[in-house]
């Protein structure tokens, strides 16, 4: 009886987490990274939050529980970064985030004696690069994807350089944050329990804003400025690691810096190619064949193995290689451009810019809509989007056309939401 009143405790918060656009797959595993990170009364109470962010009052309202006693649990979740909590209209409130990104990796962001983090990291590894379900759902589920490339902007020639916008740079996301913390690189801190590892910095990983101010203030990520997160980013560029952001305009929550073969983004950008599991920059590499000498420096560093080693042809030169794009798995990211040493490889603009979301609020409309649970966020009783948003938002969803049209249709994406997020000041 215990057992299955424990596993319903734990099935409850995988269906609460399910109600994200990004969400986790209920299976065995889930349930035992769920009961390493939650008892069963928190997974009980964290099954029955709202969606959207909530103060302490609706808590108690929800719970049927004390104030005082609602503040002090919501408090020690927050502490062990299972909610995030930040500062809005001169209140606290909270959330739940989703598991990625969000609470599996501020569970590995530093080092812990209260849950046992070589068992979680087993159980992450086995969940995300083993069962697979869920990397899958959560990189290749409609249009929309969570994460985005940032360009090494080191890389850009000064004629690049005027093709690219504020928010397509990771400078600009570190000047112009109000919190900046940073952490152990979630992905290389599981590999490590694991013995396999890169050599890669681990002391890495970038979250911003709301996100930064929750998580330095209860230490699962340290405060710094702007000028070290900037010595941050060249260090990553120097060890050609990807970078890895939220996708939105506005308000980036993090940063991740991935090696190809720890972290789960660039994993999931080569195992899932053909469903582009991540957004590309709006450049693409170039290669000067007849400049290029065939050293492979740049096929090493590619994350995604865009590149490759071919023929030269050369009936001079019988063994003379040179190097080949694959266009379609390419990230735009440049890593390859600073890799070469013989300069032979330039990056040129896309003909078509890459969508981007306006903010999270607008990239969680998206998402719900193309993968079928946009009801979810209407629906959410401690919604706090006002009546009249929510009417606009209604309104147009019921005139747009068939489910397949609106998957199509970049006009409503780019255009129709996201004014209606930013009539709302969501």
């Amino acid at each position: 009886m215990a057992h299955n009143t424990i596993k319903s405790s734990y099935s409850r918060l995988s269906d609460r987490l399910n109600l994200f656009p990004q969400g986790a797959p209920p299976s065995e595993l889930l349930f035992k990274i769920l009961s390493t990170l939650f008892n069963e009364k928190e997974a009980d109470l964290a099954s029955q939050l709202p969606i959207r962010p909530f103060n302490a009052e609706k808590a108690s309202r929800i719970w049927k529980l004390d104030l005082n006693k609602s503040k002090k649990l919501l408090d020690e979740l927050a502490g062990r970064s299972i909610l995030v909590d930040f500062e809005q209209n001169g209140e606290t409130v909270y959330a739940l985030p989703p598991p990625m990104a969000g609470f599996f990796e501020f569970s590995l962001m530093r080092i812990r004696k209260d849950i046992d983090q070589k068992y979680l990291s087993e159980l992450f590894y086995e969940y995300l690069n083993v069962e697979e379900d869920f990397i899958r759902d959560l990189f290749t589920r409609g249009e929309t994807q969570l994460g985005r490339t940032f360009v090494q902007e080191t890389a850009l020639s000064y004629e690049n350089a005027l093709y690219v916008l504020d928010y397509e740079r990771a400078s600009e996301v570190i000047k112009t944050a109000t919190h900046i913390g940073v952490g152990l690189c979630y992905c290389r801190h599981k590999m490590e329990h694991l013995g396999r590892a890169c050599n890669a910095p681990q002391d890495i990983c970038m979250t911003f804003n709301n996100v930064a101010a929750s998580l330095t203030k209860h230490g699962t990520a340290r405060l710094i400025e702007s000028e070290e997160c900037l010595d941050l980013l060249q260090e990553a560029y120097e060890n050609n690691l990807v970078q890895f952001g939220e996708n939105v305009r506005e308000k980036v929550s993090f940063i991740c810096n991935c090696c190809g073969c720890c972290c789960e983004a660039m994993i999931a950008a080569r195992r899932f190619s053909i469903l582009n599991p991540v957004h590309t920059t709006n450049f693409i590499p170039v290669v000067n064949e007849s400049e290029c000498n065939g050293c492979g420096k740049c096929v090493s560093a590619c994350p995604v193995e865009a590149m490759t080693l071919v023929s030269a042809n050369d009936p001079s030169k019988p063994n003379l290689k040179i190097v080949r794009l694959n266009e379609d798995i390419c990230l735009g990211c440049a890593v390859c451009v600073r890799a070469c040493t013989n300069n032979s490889i330039t990056l040129k603009s896309k003909p078509a810019r890459v969508l981007t979301p306006l903010n999270g609020a607008h990239r969680a409309v998206v998402m719900a809509i193309e993968r079928g649970n946009f009801q979810n966020l209407i629906f959410d009783n401690q919604v706090l989007w006002s009546h009249r948003a929510l009417a606009g938002v209604l309104g147009v969803i019921l005139k747009l056309p068939p489910a397949k049209q609106i998957l199509a249709s970049k006009q409503v994406k780019s255009r129709y939401l996201e004014n209606l997020i930013s009539r709302a000041g969501i």
